[in-house]
């Protein structure tokens, strides 16, 4: 026997004699389960609020997007190194650590009084979802062997469905009552401490000591590489920013480039690499990663530019607009639910990728029709496709790449996924906001050259005040979010394809019977 390989043969035996029997693993999960539902509600209260936060505070559509994109990229920045400590330290500590993290960014979100002081805590809070992400997932992959592990991860696709669905209808009801969008954040910040004491109580995990090493130095070019590339990407190309011929673009894009051709150098001579390429290049972890950055593109953008669509284009309410996206996360539910029971059943898992990847596509493709007068039944039926998708697809690719890594391996090669998958959704959201942005500028423009209104000033396409607006102003602004709107939807359908192509190459391994 190599003796390099004697390590890891006890680290697995120790860990098959941890193995918790179902009742136990059931109790465990309970409180991961609680910190998902609260994580995940923070996120689509705040969908729904957004536009009534943009309005009082005074923010623009960059603002708008930038609040969504500070928590993706601090997710995104730190999930593979909340990834890489589950497989040197605690995973139970680390996680109480991460929903600690997620309640101090929820209340100071709460009490903030402007813009930079929202996403500064928004920032917190992204820090801590990724240390939900990553250390929820690693406690998947410890306790729970791959053939039942999809029974588990539809459970954890339900949880996510009734939080995507509680969280509009509450946001809404929220923001329209006395309370006020505030309580948007506060709202789970209970639940979040409920669920520290839940882990603290049920969750029992042997955690297996030796030698650490943590690759800060390419935790840090992780960071600033990410970090620079989507800065430039929410601001090439505006008027009061930079132009894409210009020394700030040549600056940025090619630093990025220089950062992350470092980073890879580094993380080959690492000890205890962040992102452990051996594993990423396999081509079962390589074709899920890519799958997951085309698919949480439009993940992330569909979530965040719906619930605005309902309220600017279509003057809905903030509650009458996350009843609107319910077809969206009874979809989501049902995808998730029915793939994560059948692949328990029959060990079988690729079908439902490919069926999510065109599912997806389809539903987008019918979003990416819209504009502001478009039947609502046309857009329920492709948010429920759309939903669909997602469930067959994100817990599941996960799946797909745990079941090939040892178990010593699984919080670096599930964060690794999840990583992937939030810069896709950073990226996404950023370009689409962008986009958004530009293509509402742009048919603001032309609308008020329509009405002999040319010179009136509205604050450019990038305003959210609506409130402050004109009446014909207003109008024509909430028809322009309409059709931009369905650019935005079909640029995301164009990406999605990406994993149909992704997931038809994936090569199906049989699910083990054992962690």
């Amino acid at each position: 026997m190599n003796p390099s390989e004697k390590p890891v043969d006890r680290t697995e035996r120790a860990a098959d004699k941890a193995q918790m029997n179902q009742r136990e693993v059931l109790r465990s999960i309970a409180g991961v389960l609680a910190s998902f539902f609260a994580a995940m509600l923070a996120t689509t209260i705040v969908s729904i609020a957004l536009p009534t936060i943009m309005d009082e505070l005074g923010g623009s559509q960059t603002d708008f997007n930038w609040v969504l994109t500070t928590t993706l990229l601090a997710n995104a920045a730190t999930t593979p190194i909340w990834g890489k400590l589950a497989d040197l330290f605690d995973k139970k500590k680390l996680l109480q650590g991460g929903i600690l993290l997620f309640v101090l960014g929820s209340v100071l979100a709460g009490f903030a009084m402007n813009i930079p002081m929202l996403l500064s805590a928004r920032v917190i809070q992204g820090i801590g979802m990724g240390g939900l992400t990553a250390m929820g997932m690693a406690v998947i992959g410890t306790v729970i062997a791959p053939r039942e592990r999809g029974r588990y991860s539809g459970y954890f696709g339900a949880v996510m469905a009734v939080s995507t669905a509680t969280g509009p209808l509450l946001g809404g009801l929220l923001v329209d009552s006395p309370l006020g969008w505030r309580w948007c954040f506060f709202f789970g910040v209970p639940i979040s401490l409920f669920s520290i004491w839940l882990i603290h109580r049920t969750l029992q995990l042997k955690h297996l000591k030796r030698k650490v090493h943590i690759d800060w130095l390419g935790a840090f070019l992780l960071t600033v590489a990410v970090s620079v590339l989507l800065i430039w990407v929410s601001y090439v190309g505006k008027p009061t920013a930079f132009g894409w011929n210009s020394w700030q673009t040549y600056t940025m894009v090619f630093g990025a480039l220089f950062l992350a051709v470092f980073f890879v150098l580094v993380e080959r001579r690492a000890i205890e690499p962040i992102i452990p390429l051996n594993i990423i290049v396999t081509r079962t972890t390589a074709l899920a990663i890519v799958a997951s950055i085309a698919i949480g593109v439009g993940m992330f953008g569909s979530g965040a530019f719906i619930g605005q669509y309902f309220q600017i284009a279509r003057e809905a309410s903030p509650t009458l607009a996350g009843l609107m996206t319910l077809p969206m996360i009874v979809g989501n539910f049902t995808g998730s639910v029915t793939s994560g029971q059948l692949i328990s059943r029959f060990g079988r898992w690729k079908v439902f990728l490919v069926i999510g990847s065109v599912t997806n596509v389809l539903g987008l493709g019918l979003l990416g029709s819209m504009d502001a007068d478009t039947a609502y039944p046309l857009l329920a039926v492709g948010m429920f496709l759309n939903g669909v998708g997602m469930g067959f697809m994100l817990q599941n690719l996960v799946l797909a790449v745990q079941n090939t890594v040892k178990v010593t391996d699984i919080g670096a090669a599930s964060s690794s996924v999840a990583f992937f998958r939030s810069v896709g959704g950073s990226a996404g959201v950023a370009v689409l906001g962008a986009m958004l942005s530009d293509r509402v500028t742009d048919l603001v423009a032309a609308g008020l050259n329509r009405q002999g209104a040319g010179g009136m000033p509205v604050g450019g396409g990038d305003s959210l005040n609506l409130s402050a607006m004109p009446e014909p102003v207003r109008l024509i602004v909430e028809n322009a979010y309409g059709q931009a709107t369905g650019t935005v939807f079909m640029a995301s359908a164009a990406v999605a394809a990406v994993a149909i192509l992704c997931v038809l190459l994936i090569k199906e391994v049989p699910l083990r019977q054992s962690v």
